[in-house]
């Protein structure tokens, strides 16, 4: 399987390019893509620091990297363009043509793209993206009853993405709990998840894949090792049966299934 590196790319959220580039990429199963998200890229200086990260991203994977973007600024966007990339920009091919359409010149303005929702919806999405950046990787238990959703499951197998999928799309406010070594010799995971398991979701994921994904963060390591892999996973398992959790695989199913599935559990326990 071929590897490339995106970038989701924005002077605001970035809600729009992820969405769009998502759609197209899942045309290309084929292709192992590692997402890097770039929001509120408004600056020139921050654009020329991210021709440096598509440089070494470039360097890394021996083949440039595809960005997609919703930049509006002239001036941000020539820096974007004239990096070491593959540069989609999501509205250029739409604006001029609906400008024709209407009559009326485009106002090239920043986070208009949000300007046409509701505005208590775009807080609220707001609001769950910075809820669960503070409260990723188990940072802060204490903050779990206040959670919509919270993720458990062995180290690097998808839940902080899944997190921001959850608050980006559904204004879902997520926490997650990676289980510790800690947690396998105690042999059962702290109190602050037991209390919340009404909206708690295990992700599992396959020891091999596991092992590919540990291997790139460790090489070498005894925490990558095929061998680990299984016997926390095994471990795991133990864990969510006892917890009677939903449990889904993020090997088999994308960022955008798994979320839809919780969305469908958490609603039809509400109906």
């Amino acid at each position: 399987m071929s590897r490339r590196t995106v970038f989701y790319v924005s002077e605001s959220t970035g809600i729009t390019a992820e969405t769009m580039g998502h759609s197209l990429l899942s045309q290309f199963d084929s292709v192992d893509f590692e997402q890097v998200y770039m929001p509120y890229i408004n600056t020139e200086m921050r654009a020329q620091a991210l021709t440096e990260r598509m440089q070494e991203a470039a360097e890394r994977d021996g083949v440039r990297p595809i960005v997609f973007a919703t930049m509006l600024d002239d001036g941000i966007r020539r820096i974007l363009r004239g990096g070491n990339c593959f540069y989609m920009e999501l509205f250029e091919g739409f604006i001029e043509p609906l400008a024709g359409e209407l009559g009326v010149a485009p106002s090239r303005m920043s986070g208009r793209s949000h300007a046409i929702t509701k505005p208590s919806s775009y807080t609220k999405r707001i609001e769950a993206i910075n809820f669960a950046m503070s409260n990723d990787d188990g940072i802060r238990p204490d903050n779990f009853a206040r959670a919509d959703v919270v993720l458990i499951g062995v180290s690097r197998s998808g839940k902080t993405p899944t997190c921001l999928y959850l608050a980006m799309h559904y204004g879902l406010c997520s926490a997650n709990y990676p289980i510790t070594e800690e947690d396998f010799e105690r042999g059962d995971v702290p109190r602050e998840v037991w209390d919340c398991r009404h909206k708690l979701f295990a992700l599992m994921i396959d020891p091999q894949r596991l092992q590919l994904i540990r291997e790139e963060r460790r090489p070498g390591s005894a925490y990558a090792s095929l061998a680990r892999c299984e016997e926390d996973i095994k471990r795991a398992h133990g864990m969510f049966r006892r917890l009677n959790v939903p449990v889904l695989n993020t090997t088999t199913q994308s960022i955008e299934e798994i979320s839809s599935h919780i969305v469908k559990i958490l609603r039809n326990s509400v109906s």
